[in-house]
């Protein structure tokens, strides 16, 4: 593979209840600096146990807590968040999930785009956030 593949996985496991076969990571890191990771949301990411069910703010501090794992695992750290993406089943959990999210990136100043949308790829996940890291040389 051209690209670092972290935590890979198919989703024929992932979604056992869905007729998908889809090849998929956790994060890329790409050309030996820039890390793509994909959207975290309420989930261990070692047991794929759904967590905090109802609460976005718990579900968000599983998410920074996968993204804190997710660079380290890829050789960086919080500080080289570059952008982060929100996305929200309903805006009315946008203070509670952004106070968890700058909590965690306090200092960091990433670009940040928060998006609502009208579900998550499953009916129990309230939050999802993705990051997009550069590690310095």
């Amino acid at each position: 593979m051209k690209h670092k593949r972290i935590r890979t996985f198919n989703t024929k496991a992932t979604y056992p209840e869905q007729k998908l076969d889809n090849d998929l990571c956790q994060a890329v890191v790409a050309r030996g600096s820039t890390v793509f990771l994909r959207g975290q949301i309420g989930q261990n990411l070692d047991t794929s146990e759904s967590v905090c069910i109802g609460d976005a703010s718990g579900q968000a501090e599983q998410a920074m807590k996968n993204i804190d794992m997710l660079l380290k695992e890829a050789g960086g750290e919080l500080q080289d968040i570059c952008k982060i993406t929100i996305y929200l089943i309903d805006p009315r959990y946008r203070e509670e999930v952004y106070l968890v999210v700058g909590k965690w990136l306090k200092g960091v100043f990433p670009v940040s785009t928060g998006i609502v949308v009208s579900a998550l790829a499953r009916p129990e996940w309230l939050v999802e956030i993705d990051a997009t890291a550069v590690i310095p040389d």
